[in-house]
């Protein structure tokens, strides 16, 4: 590996060997989110599809194929399918969760509407199904259908948890292992399948995106708290303005007093939030040591999803994915 190979950040060091095939998929996501009756559809897929995005779970797919020694195009439609379907998600959930910013950009339903919004999303659930389809594997639909359930699942889950104090790590770790993990782990398994390998790789590769996924989603939810909005595309305290229960929190309510938990009670569960109650939320944090403890949650998944690629043989994509997992707890020490 050369210097400035090794100073990339591991997601860029996958993307530049991809290079081809990423070109290829993004070639078949414009063409797929194409509509000759329906033009709203393009333009809404587009503001946020052309984002700036990592593309890191089409990404997955691409690099667990070819880790597995896959020679074909089913790769490349199964990466389009599950952009797709994280970007029908996307949509739908800022529609849920009233969000005005996505990826330091206006949202699409606030530049359109909330309708639009929902009504795309499922036109590229639609589409995606149709991707994954034209593999014809019946054990990759059962996987991406089973994923996109999990996802749905999650975030109904969320829904009802996120503004209940009774709500614990355990109940948390559902909610994001569904919403984020669910098709962090699907990508990477398709990626096995269609390449034949024996099912304990399938399986290991199912650990390692599950894994990588919980710990991204640890990761999202501490850098709320302590994020640069520039680099994050969200304001900071934007999960405490929606009155979601994330990991910082729920340990700052099991160790809270009774005045702290009144606290959290009327910003929280009620919603009654008043000037000064994010910096005093962030006060509380930071008194029961909660950013640190969340952090050692983000690496012990981490450090799951690094064990999960011991079954593989060394390769510079394996060392890539490991250096991944890496990174994504790297960006809150």
């Amino acid at each position: 590996m050369s210097l400035d190979d090794a100073s990339q950040k591991p997601h860029d060091r996958l993307g530049r060997l991809l290079a081809d095939d990423m070109g290829l998929v993004n070639t078949l996501i414009r063409e797929r989110m194409a509509s000759e009756h329906a033009p709203r559809i393009p333009e809404v897929t587009a503001h946020l599809v052309e984002a700036g995005g990592k593309r890191l779970r089409p990404m997955l797919t691409l690099a667990t194929a070819r880790m597995c020694g896959y020679v074909g195009e089913d790769h490349l439609r199964l990466a389009a399918t599950v952009e797709f379907i994280h970007t029908a998600t996307l949509l739908h959930d800022d529609v849920v969760d009233e969000s005005g910013q996505r990826r330091g950009r206006p949202t699409a339903n606030l530049l359109w509407d909330n309708k639009s919004s929902v009504l795309v999303g499922d036109y590229l659930f639609a589409r995606s199904f149709q991707l994954m389809t034209e593999t014809g594997s019946i054990r990759v639909l059962d996987i991406l259908a089973n994923a996109s359930a999990t996802i749905a699942e999650g975030e109904v889950l969320q829904m009802t948890a996120a503004q209940n104090l009774a709500t614990d790590e355990e109940v948390y770790l559902k909610v994001i292992r569904g919403k984020t993990a669910a098709l962090f782990a699907a990508a990477c398994e398709v990626g096995g399948v269609i390449a034949g390998v024996p099912d304990a790789q399938v399986a290991a590769l199912n650990a390692y995106g599950d894994a990588l996924g919980i710990s991204f989603q640890i990761v999202d939810d501490l850098l709320d708290y302590g994020g640069d909005a520039s680099a994050t595309g969200k304001n900071v305290g934007d999960d405490f303005r929606e009155r979601k229960l994330t990991m910082p929190v729920i340990q700052a309510v099991a160790k809270a007093d009774t005045a702290e938990r009144a606290f959290w009670q009327r910003t929280i569960e009620k919603g009654r939030q008043e000037d000064g109650d994010l910096e005093q939320a962030l006060a509380l944090i930071a008194k029961h040591g909660t950013m640190d403890a969340t952090r050692e949650q983000a690496v012990l998944w981490a450090d799951r999803a690094k064990a999960a690629l011991d079954v593989f043989p060394d390769s510079d994509i394996r060392g890539m994915l490991v250096d991944l997992a890496d990174y994504v707890v790297a960006r809150v020490r």
